[in-house]
């Protein structure tokens, strides 16, 4: 099969630029490798307290060299609705290996936040960071060096993001990837949105605000919405890091837990003991970090994967930016309509065809790379297929030939836009991204004055007091990583959405977060340079007059711009947000943070 020169080129350029920090990254792995991972390699007061715990006939097994261990890094808790059905995954799992002759043993847990819950509170002043800290905690719980591989139960924001951090620094180790599976659809997400917008303008009360939200979010697993917790499970999918077929089969079914003891058999099969060597490292090349961008871009996936793609590639030794995804984007159809960029949730794509119809389309019309390495085999055609039991038995079968439901999952030769949902936005004011896969064409390109605010709870103010009342682009700064850790805006959305239906040309401009639930109104985020660093979002004033063409690309102070950048930029004491919540903890990462074009990321 061959690749589209546009999608070539990309990776061609993403391989050349990575030339020296790829080879040292791979040098690493061979050296980890040759090291060994076995328990011969500890003492025998390493190894007693490694298997201190365990039974006698496991003792035996792993006193040894011959008989496998397998690393469960689990991010459960029974508070998020995602990763409660973590809870039951390690003893299945230990069962799995225990039926072909191994051992597996909970290495460690990491945390695992949930930005909804967060959302406009102190607490999502930690969820970006939270993601450096994963992966801190999924070296931790590997560094006791008793593993022939490993298995990562993770499904949200950022955890999937830092726990693949942290299993590239093992990357030496085969690692599989393990989901929990959607919740079954409940009030539909549109309507959900509707509600939303009636409690800002006071037309509902909290009682049926929370009744809606209740219903929409209403049992174990994932939301439904395509935000970043289910794009992270088309990554993994697409990247080959799952089992074909396992991103969205639903929590607490056969399916689902078959899935489960066939990754744990799968782990188990890729290690350095055996004749199908398959390490994390050498999955995770230019070539598989391409395709998941594709993939991202096909789907209308989480602006959040802007920065976490990067960060994860540069965990491989790869180097990505904003422009190879903008040039992909540029590069590949959009073929699904998932809320917020369409009225259907991740269900109704699963049954529509899925991961295995999405791969197919895109990879039969050469925009995915098939010559990669997966958790499946050689070549990504392994993933064209469908998870299904079959008299209690797992089986893969060829996906469909066509969509069941053609207006959430479309094929390549009918495609809802010929370009993809991300946009990166570049001016006189720095550079940004843009999801406009949800946004309708009239309202992608915005010109209006400015309404400056510092911080999210300005405009609510704002709207509530009834002080906006024509077109504007708010901008809303002093919201970036080094500021206070870039926290999601998602708060801002009802209000811009009120003001858009009232016919008002609104757009958001800000160095802060809105991630995959970016809905209808354009929003210029993760502005680059920051506020916090003296970026030109700093100087803006009320009243300026901005334009943002989404469809250009292009985000521009329309003005005098040697008198704009005369001003001296605006400054703001933010040491109220640095404490509380546990808020204080995290001064050092505020002050290592790289930028978000870089990955935002602590480590590089």
């Amino acid at each position: 099969m061959t690749v589209r020169q546009a999608i070539q080129d990309v990776t061609d350029r993403i391989a050349a630029r990575s030339g020296d920090s790829r080879r040292d990254y791979l040098n690493r792995l061979d050296a980890a490798k040759e090291q060994g991972v076995y328990r011969s390699a500890l003492s025998c007061g390493n190894l007693a307290h490694g298997f201190a715990a365990c039974s006698p006939s496991e003792k035996a097994a792993l006193a040894g060299n011959k008989t496998l261990n397998l690393g469960i890094i689990n991010s459960y808790n029974d508070m998020l609705s995602a990763h409660q059905p973590y809870q039951f995954y390690p003893e299945i799992i230990k069962q799995a290996a225990r039926e072909i002759g191994a051992t597996a043993q909970v290495a460690g847990g990491v945390p695992a936040m949930c930005d909804g819950v967060t959302q406009g509170q102190p607490g999502m002043d930690l969820s970006l960071f939270s993601r450096d800290v994963i992966a801190m905690a999924t070296a931790i719980s590997l560094s006791h060096n008793m593993f022939d591989a490993a298995v990562y139960l993770g499904i949200c924001d950022k955890i999937v993001p830092g726990l693949v951090i942290g299993a590239l620094s093992f990357g030496h180790l085969p690692a599989v990837f393990i989901p929990a599976g959607p919740m079954p659809s409940g009030l539909p997400n549109d309507e959900k949105s509707k509600v939303r917008q009636l409690y800002m303008e006071g037309k509902v009360g909290r009682a049926e605000l929370l009744e809606a939200e209740s219903k929409s979010y209403h049992s174990a697993g994932t939301c439904t919405f395509y935000g970043t917790a289910n794009s992270n499970q088309m990554l993994m999918e697409i990247m080959g890091l799952h089992l074909p077929g396992a991103s969205f089969v639903n929590p607490g079914t056969p399916l689902r837990d078959a899935l489960t003891r066939e990754a744990t058999k799968r782990a188990l099969s890729l290690t350095a003991l055996g004749n199908n060597y398959t390490p994390i490292g050498h999955i995770m090349d230019e070539k598989a970090i391409v395709n998941g961008l594709v993939g991202l871009h096909a789907t209308g996936g989480s602006t959040n994967h802007t920065m976490h793609l990067i960060a994860m590639a540069a965990a491989a030794g790869l180097q990505v930016t904003w422009d190879d995804m903008s040039d992909l984007s540029d590069a590949t159809p959009l073929l699904a309509r998932v809320y917020p960029n369409g009225v259907a949730d991740v269900n109704h794509f699963h049954a529509a065809g899925g991961m295995g119809f999405l791969i197919k389309e895109l990879l039969n019309d050469g925009y995915l790379h098939e010559d990669v390495k997966t958790v499946w085999g050689a070549g990504l055609s392994n993933y064209t297929v469908e998870a299904k039991l079959i008299e209690d038995a797992l089986s893969f079968e060829q996906a469909p030939e066509e969509s069941a439901l053609p207006k959430v999952l479309t094929s390549t030769k009918t495609p809802f836009q010929p370009t993809g949902g991300l946009k990166l936005l570049k001016g006189n004011l720095g550079r940004s991204v843009i999801k406009v896969s949800a946004v309708k064409p009239e309202h992608r390109v915005v010109e209006a004055p400015a309404r400056v605010f510092h911080g999210q709870e300005g405009l609510q103010a704002a709207f509530k007091a009834g002080e906006l009342t024509g077109d504007m682009i708010a901008v809303v700064r002093f919201s970036g990583p080094g500021a206070i850790g870039m926290p999601e805006l998602h708060k801002l959305t009802p209000a811009l959405g009120v003001l858009q239906d009232r016919g008002f040309k609104v757009a958001l401009l800000t160095d802060g977060r809105m991630s995959g639930a970016s809905g209808k109104v354009p929003a210029a985020i993760h502005m680059t340079p920051e506020a916090m660093n003296g970026g030109p979002i700093s100087k803006i004033r009320d009243g300026d007059m901005i334009r943002l063409d989404a469809n250009e690309g292009t985000l521009t102070f329309l003005g005098d711009e040697k008198e704009f950048f005369s001003r001296t930029p605006a400054t703001e004491d933010l040491r109220s947000q640095h404490f509380g919540m546990g808020r204080e903890l995290f001064a050092g990462f505020r002050s290592l943070v790289g930028v978000a074009d870089k990955g935002a990321s602590v480590f590089n």
